[in-house]
């Protein structure tokens, strides 16, 4: 006999004895341990996450400024154009009332999809039902 197998022999593993239930207590610490587990590495990934978001925030508010400044530009030459053809009092409230309207549009989408149930992560909570449905079927049997 080798070396590793004497130090094998006789080795007594304590699963092999076991009972059913302390088996499933086995089982359900060690589920609990995964779900801990892998909770921790989401909040870990999630931060990691979140720190690589503000930095993109950063230049995305800083190219809305500038592009906010450009759009106001642009709507004053929609102004100065529109004074070719009407009084300039009635271009600017022209112009001012379809970009009220647009943005008044663009905020009732944006409330639309700011609703609860739009918000819920719904694929999430499937597979969680799905796996306590799984976990009471094994516990069960």
């Amino acid at each position: 006999m080798s070396a590793a197998e004497d130090r094998d022999y006789g080795r007594y593993d304590p699963r092999a004895n076991r009972s059913i239930a302390g088996l499933f207590a086995d089982l359900a610490r060690d589920m609990t341990g995964l779900v801990r587990t892998e909770l921790e590495m989401a909040k870990t990934e999630l931060s990691e996450k979140a720190g690589q978001a503000a930095g993109g925030a950063v230049f995305i508010a800083i190219g809305g400024f500038v592009a906010f400044a450009g759009l106001l530009v642009l709507l004053a030459c929609v102004v100065l154009a529109l004074t070719q053809v009407v009084a300039p009092w009635l271009a600017a409230l022209i112009v001012g009332l379809v970009v009220a309207a647009i943005g008044v549009v663009l905020m009732l989408t944006g409330r639309s999809r700011l609703r609860p149930q739009n918000l819920q992560p719904n694929r999430t909570i499937e597979t969680l039902r799905d796996d306590k449905r799984w976990a009471q079927g094994h516990l069960s049997r």
